[in-house]
């Protein structure tokens, strides 16, 4: 490594530093904190001005999750697990449902207005109370991680439990399930631990190798049949870049975890550079939300917009794959997504990042809260590229 890319290095780790405590967590911290009804109150305007005071489940566990995480990896302030607990508290009285199901979209006041078939809110709810209990102590919501963390293995193992009565004909899989499961159980296993997680990590990395990247085509699939095979329509050649890359880094993240095991860094340096190769904007810069298996045209019209989120977990990839490999490829387009994600989504007025832009990098929307967009992907974002930063210099 040379003595340049090392000071470039340390200026990353302060810049994201920086940036995650003096820019985004100001943002939503304490302004989002309801202490009224408890949770958080995210659906913001630019400015930070209150759009909608509904509530995403998702973002109810993200936000405590990443609440608690600070107070375990940073430092043990009081006011960050008070915040945190508010969120743990309103996600554990009004977000379950009867059957032990969790919701998707609340009023403000904890009133349930839609509810979905994938569970989603509860692989968050898993992550934010492990988190909590960690930081926190309590044996209880230690104890609800690993419960809810049963029904989610339920879930994800059990064909057809959660679909509706009919599901069509051309019967398909998705990679959200390994992956969030995959990251679910790294995040249970880093915090309170769990047994079954070494058990079952494993699994979800072999389904997402053997069934979602295909090395002939240099890709890595959304959508495949169940046996793996490619599926010749919309949906199925449809790839989301940002998606399978943030699914690159998870495998990376365990490679570390597994000291380095060579061929976890292999299968997720393919996943990425697969990825990059398709979803990186030559023309604009940044990564495109959709692409064609074949290049064919796209059915989402979303499809060359530039999210937020892609662009965090494209961050995260290729510094983690710069420091596992020494590569300076990915060196380079780490240095290339920094600086067009940073120059073009961060709101240097108010801090944090705008959620949505056009192709060319024009704005298109203000938002910076709503029931998919909250204090999640660029703050564990800066999070974890300053803490895998501090860890790889000393």
């Amino acid at each position: 490594m040379t003595s340049t890319y090392t000071s470039a290095l340390d200026q990353y780790k302060t810049f994201y530093k920086k940036q995650l405590l003096e820019d985004t967590l100001p943002f939503w911290f304490p302004r989002a904190i309801d202490e009224e009804y408890g949770g958080y109150l995210l659906m913001r305007d630019a400015d930070g001005s209150l759009l909608d005071d509904d509530k995403a489940v998702w973002i109810q566990g993200r936000f405590a999750w990443l609440l608690s995480t600070l107070y375990n990896t940073v430092e043990q302030k009081a006011e960050w697990l008070e915040g945190a607990k508010k969120g743990i508290d309103f996600l554990r009285r009004y977000c379950f449902d009867e059957d032990g199901r969790m919701f998707f979209h609340m009023t403000r006041g904890g009133k349930p207005l839609r509810k979905r078939r994938y569970f989603f809110s509860e692989t968050f709810a898993v992550i934010a109370f492990a988190a909590y209990a960690k930081a926190s102590g309590d044996k209880e919501v230690a104890d609800e991680a690993r419960r809810l963390f049963g029904k989610c293995l339920e879930y994800a193992t059990t064909p057809g439990l959660l679909e509706p009565k009919f599901t069509g004909t051309r019967p398909a899989k998705g990679i959200s399930i390994p992956m969030i499961m995959l990251n679910t159980a790294q995040q249970l296993r880093d915090t309170i631990g769990d047994e079954r997680c070494d058990e079952w990590i494993p699994k979800w990395i072999a389904e997402i190798e053997q069934d979602f990247v295909k090395d002939d085509i240099r890709c890595v699939m959304e959508q495949v049949a169940p046996d793996g095979s490619l599926i010749d329509h919309f949906d199925g050649r449809t790839l989301n870049p940002g998606h399978a890359i943030e699914g690159a880094w998870f495998i990376l993240h365990e490679a570390k975890h597994r000291n380095n095991d060579p061929h976890l860094i292999n299968l997720g340096c393919r996943m990425l550079d697969y990825m990059w190769e398709r979803g990186w904007d030559k023309e604009h810069g940044g990564i495109l939300y959709f692409r064609d298996m074949y290049g064919k045209p796209v059915q989402e019209y979303w499809h060359d917009m530039k999210f937020w989120w892609p662009q965090n977990e494209t961050i995260i990839a290729t510094l983690l794959a710069y420091l596992m490999t020494g590569n300076q490829k990915y060196a380079g387009w780490h240095q290339q997504i920094h600086d067009y994600a940073y120059q073009h989504f961060h709101d240097k007025e108010n801090g944090e990042w705008f959620g949505y832009l056009h192709r060319d990098g024009r704005l298109s929307s203000t938002i910076k809260g709503n029931l998919f967009k909250g204090p999640f992907h660029l703050p564990r974002q800066e999070w974890y590229c300053w803490q895998v930063l501090e860890a790889f210099q000393k």
